[in-house]
C-alpha cells in the first residue's frame, strides 16, 4: 500500500497542480476571454470592436478597426473628460510610456552591468545582490517613496534648501515621475541580466583580437558587444512587458490623468463596467502573451556558454589619482544618481513618516495607533492589515512551494512533454494581476458552478489562491537550475536500490537542493506580502485588506501634505517586512532567473 502510494504521489501532485491553476488561474482567465467575444450565449465581435474602434483607445487607428461580421462600430457611448481622443489612444499612451520606461531602464541599468562586470570592489557582491530588489519590493512602497522625495515639502527640497537651491518642482503626477519609479524596478533587471552575459565573455577571444592589432574600442565592438546585445535585447523586452502591465506605480503616480490600460481597466471595474474591463482585459492579455512569446522564442536561441577564461576586473578604488581618470569620474557620478533614483525614495518614506513641520515627530505612528483604536465603520487599522498580509503570506507558501517543485520536476526531469507543461503552467508570468483579480472575482467570489458543484471562493481564500498562483513561479526558477544540476547517477543509482520515484525526489533531490527551495520560498513569501494588483480587487472589507491595500488608502488624495504621513509610516512597516525577506533570500542565494 505504501509502495503504491510512493507511485502515485508524484502524478497525483501534477494532477492537484495543474487542477489549481484550472480552478484559479486558467478558468477565471478564460472567463475574462469569453466575456469579451460571447453577449448573451451568441458569439460576436462586437464588444472588440467597440473598444477598437473607439479613438480614446486606439487614437488614430479607430477607423481601421472594421466588424468582419458587419456589426457597426461605436465610438464607446460616453464621454471620458479630460481624454484626448487624438494620437494613439490609451493603447498607444500605454506603449510609449513603456517604451520610455524601457529606454530610461536601460541607460540607468547598463552602467551598472559595466560597474559590477569589470571592476572588483569593497561591497560589489552585496550590490549584485541588490539587483533583486524589482522581485521583492512592493511597488506601491516605492510609488509612496517617491511620494515622499519628490514632492514639494518632500526629502528632496528640504536637502536642496539646507543648501540654498530652489526647490525642484513638477515631477510628481507627471510621465517622468512614473518613468523614474519604473526605472527604480527595471533598471536592476537589466544590470543583471548584462552583467552575467558580461561575465560570460571569454577573455581569450578579447585578447586574441587586441594581438592581432585591434584597439581596444574595437575589440570591445567585435568581440564583446555581440556577446552582450542578446541579453540586452531580452531585458529591453522584458521591461518593456512589465512596464506596459504596471499598474500600482501609475495608479499612484499617474492615477487617471495618465491612466494606462491597466489602470483604466481597474476604474471601469470599480465603476462595475465589467462587461468593458473584460474586454480591455483580453486585449491586454493578448498582446502581453505575445510579447512574452516572442521573449520566449528570442531566448530559446541564444545559447549562453561561460568562457573558460572570463574578463579581469580593474580594482575599484577612491582617491585623488584616480578621479582624473573619466570613466572613474563617470563611475563615481553614476554612483551619485544611483544614490538619488534607488536609496533616496526609501530613505525619503522613513525620513517622512518619523518628521513633520517642526522637525522629528512619532505623529505618524500615533496616527496608525489611534486608527487601529478607532471603531468606525470602514476604518482602515493597520495591525489586522499587517496580520493579514502575514497570514495569507504563509498561506501562500503552503501552495505556491509544493507547486513550484512539481513544475521545477517537470522541467528539470519530465522527459518528453516537460517543456510544454512547463510553459503551461508559468503562463501566470504573462498575465497581469488586475486581469486575474478580475477573472476570479467573476467567477470563483461571485460563484460559479463546475460539473454540478457550486464554488465559491472569496475574502482570504480567494487572496490566498491569487497570491499562490503570482509567486509559484519563483519557486520554480529557483529550483528547478538546482534539479537540472544534479548528477543523473545518483538517482540512477537510489532507483536501482528499489527507491520509487517519489522517495528519489524526497530522500535525495529535495536534501541536495534544499537551500534554493528554501530561496524559492522567501521570494513566495515577499511576492505575497507586496502583491497589490489582484489583492485590491479581491479584498472585501477591512477584514481582509493587506498592507499594500491599506498603503493605497492612506495615500488618499495623493497630495504632500500632512495625508502623506500616514501612508509612509504604513510605508516604512511594509519596508521592514519585506526588507527581512530580502535578508533571508540573500542568505540562501537567491536567484530568480527571467
Amino acid at each position: 500500500m505504501a509502495r503504491r502510494a510512493e507511485r502515485l504521489a508524484l502524478p497525483v501532485g501534477v494532477v492537484a497542480t495543474f487542477a489549481i491553476l484550472l480552478v484559479v488561474f486558467y478558468y477565471p482567465v478564460g472567463s475574462v476571454l469569453v466575456a469579451a467575444v460571447v453577449r448573451g450565449g451568441r458569439l460576436t465581435l462586437g464588444p472588440l470592436a467597440d473598444v477598437l474602434g473607439d479613438p480614446f483607445y486606439t487614437g488614430v487607428l479607430a477607423g481601421a478597426v472594421r466588424d468582419p461580421f458587419g456589426v457597426p462600430v461605436g465610438l464607446g457611448g460616453w464621454v471620458r473628460a479630460g481624454f484626448p481622443t487624438v494620437g494613439f489612444g490609451l493603447f498607444g499612451f500605454t506603449a510609449w510610456q513603456a517604451a520610455l520606461s524601457t529606454v530610461a531602464s536601460v541607460a540607468v541599468g547598463l552602467p551598472g552591468a559595466y560597474l559590477l562586470a569589470r571592476f572588483e570592489f569593497t561591497g560589489r557582491r552585496t550590490l549584485r545582490s541588490l539587483t533583486i530588489v524589482p522581485f521583492v519590493l512592493p511597488s506601491i512602497m516605492v510609488a509612496v517613496g517617491f511620494l515622499a522625495m519628490f514632492g514639494q515639502n518632500g526629502l528632496l527640497n528640504d536637502l536642496l534648501g539646507l543648501v540654498g537651491l530652489g526647490p525642484v518642482g513638477g515631477v510628481l503626477f507627471t510621465l517622468k515621475a512614473v518613468v523614474l519609479a519604473h526605472a527604480f524596478y527595471n533598471a536592476p533587471l537589466v544590470t543583471r541580466l548584462v552583467t552575467t552575459a558580461w561575465e560570460s565573455v571569454d577573455a581569450r577571444r578579447v585578447e586574441s583580437a587586441r594581438s592581432l592589432g585591434a584597439s581596444r574600442f574595437r575589440a570591445f565592438r567585435d568581440v564583446v558587444l555581440p556577446e552582450l546585445v542578446p541579453a540586452l535585447l531580452t531585458a529591453a523586452l522584458l521591461t518593456f512587458v512589465f512596464t506596459f502591465l504596471s499598474f500600482p506605480i501609475v495608479l499612484a503616480l499617474g492615477g487617471l490623468q495618465l491612466a494606462t490600460v491597466e489602470v483604466w481597466l481597474y476604474a471601469r471595474v470599480q465603476d462595475l463596467a465589467l462587461g468593458e474591463a473584460a474586454t480591455l482585459g483580453t486585449i491586454e492579455t493578448v498582446l502581453s502573451l505575445s510579447l512574452t512569446y516572442f521573449y520566449l522564442r528570442y531566448e530559446a536561441r541564444q545559447v549562453r556558454s561561460r568562457g573558460t577564461t572570463t574578463l579581469s576586473r580593474h580594482r575599484l578604488s577612491v582617491g585623488w589619482r584616480t578621479l582624473r581618470d573619466p570613466v572613474r569620474v563617470g563611475l563615481f557620478a553614476y554612483g551619485l544618481v544611483v544614490l538619488l533614483l534607488f536609496v533616496g525614495p526609501l530613505v525619503s518614506m522613513v525620513v517622512e513618516s518619523l518628521t513633520g513641520p517642526n522637525g522629528l515627530t512619532t505623529a505618524n505612528y500615533a496616527f496608525l495607533a489611534r486608527q487601529q483604536a478607532a471603531t468606525a465603520v470602514g476604518t482602515i487599522r493597520p495591525l489586522p492589515a499587517v496580520r493579514n498580509s502575514l497570514l495569507f503570506g504563509l498561506g501562500t507558501l503552503l501552495l505556491a512551494v509544493p507547486m513550484g517543485v512539481v513544475v521545477s520536476v517537470l522541467a528539470a526531469r519530465g522527459g518528453r512533454g516537460s517543456r510544454v507543461a512547463e510553459t503551461l503552467m508559468s503562463a501566470p508570468l504573462a498575465v497581469s494581476g488586475v486581469v486575474v483579480g478580475l477573472g476570479m472575482l467573476q467567477t470563483l467570489v461571485f460563484g460559479t458552478t463546475i460539473a454540478g458543484y457550486r464554488i465559491v471562493a472569496s475574502g482570504p481564500l480567494a487572496i490566498v489562491l491569487a497570491h499562490a498562483v503570482a509567486a509559484y513561479p519563483f519557486v520554480s526558477r529557483n529550483v528547478t537550475p538546482a534539479l537540472s544540476g544534479i548528477d543523473s547517477r545518483l538517482l540512477d543509482s537510489a532507483r536501482s536500490l528499489g527507491a520509487s520515484r517519489f522517495r528519489v525526489l524526497l530522500d535525495v533531490e529535495l536534501p541536495l537542493v534544499a537551500t534554493a527551495v528554501l530561496a524559492g520560498a522567501a521570494f513566495a513569501f515577499a511576492i505575497s506580502i507586496g502583491e497589490f494588483d489582484s489583492t485590491v480587487l479581491l479584498s472585501q472589507g477591512v477584514n481582509t485588506y493587506t498592507m499594500p491595500v491599506a498603503l493605497e488608502r492612506y495615500i488618499g488624495n495623493r497630495s504632500v501634505g500632512p495625508s502623506l504621513g500616514p501612508a509612509t509610516a504604513m510605508g516604512t512597516v511594509l519596508l521592514v517586512v519585506t526588507a527581512a525577506s530580502f535578508l533571508v533570500i540573500d542568505r540562501l542565494g537567491g536567484r530568480w532567473q527571467p
